[in-house]
């Protein structure tokens, strides 16, 4: 009888590049004191002409606080993620954690101009909303959708007004609605081509 031998795959080159550039991130800051987590991976409010601003619009998903940060949002991103990209792509879901990491980069710059934004929440967040939509047919909308839209914009906008924490909910809220409005545009456009 032969044996088998396993390997290991690089099943999901998005989710595992996007791991490695996060572990990165928090091994940098870590030894910077965090240095580099200011000047690269979080955003705030500088100066337009400054090119390091726009670095920060995007940067700021790969930043982390500390190892509890980092390990609560990605273990999150390599549960969902994998499935995600097997399914929607690499180049999509590329595009979704880009666009998140812009829209919630540009929008804390614009209207949060003390707070200083880091963490891959908002991508988390985009995920877990856009993993709602793997279920969706022509005419419908999956009724675990609606429950996970409910529950998790209700909890943000709850904690927003009544809890008083670092965590920056209009991310959370953003990223979920950049993750539902992505899936719905890519799953009706995949509808469209059958």
């Amino acid at each position: 009888m032969r044996e088998q031998k396993f390997k290991i795959s690089f099943n999901s080159p998005v989710i595992l590049g996007f791991t490695l550039v996060c572990f990165a991130a928090l091994i940098l800051g870590m030894m910077t004191g965090g240095r580099t987590n200011n000047l690269l991976f979080s955003v705030y409010r500088s100066s337009l002409f400054s090119p390091l601003t726009y670095i920060r619009f995007v940067g700021h998903i790969f930043g982390h606080a500390g190892w509890e940060h980092f390990i609560g949002n990605i273990m999150l991103i390599l549960v969902v993620g994998p499935l995600l990209e097997e399914k929607y792509g690499s180049s999509n879901l590329l595009f979704v954690i880009l666009t998140t990491a812009l829209v919630t980069g540009i929008v804390n710059f614009a209207l949060f101009p003390r707070v200083q934004l880091l963490g891959a929440s908002g991508v988390v967040f985009a995920l877990i909303l856009l993993s709602s939509f793997t279920s969706i047919k022509e005419g419908s909308i999956p009724l675990t959708f609606i429950l996970v839209a409910a529950l998790y914009i209700g909890q943000q906008v709850y904690e927003g007004i009544f809890v008083n924490s670092n965590v920056s909910n209009l991310t959370h809220i953003l990223g979920g609605l950049v993750g539902a409005g992505l899936g719905f545009v890519m799953n009706r456009n995949k509808m469209n081509k059958y």
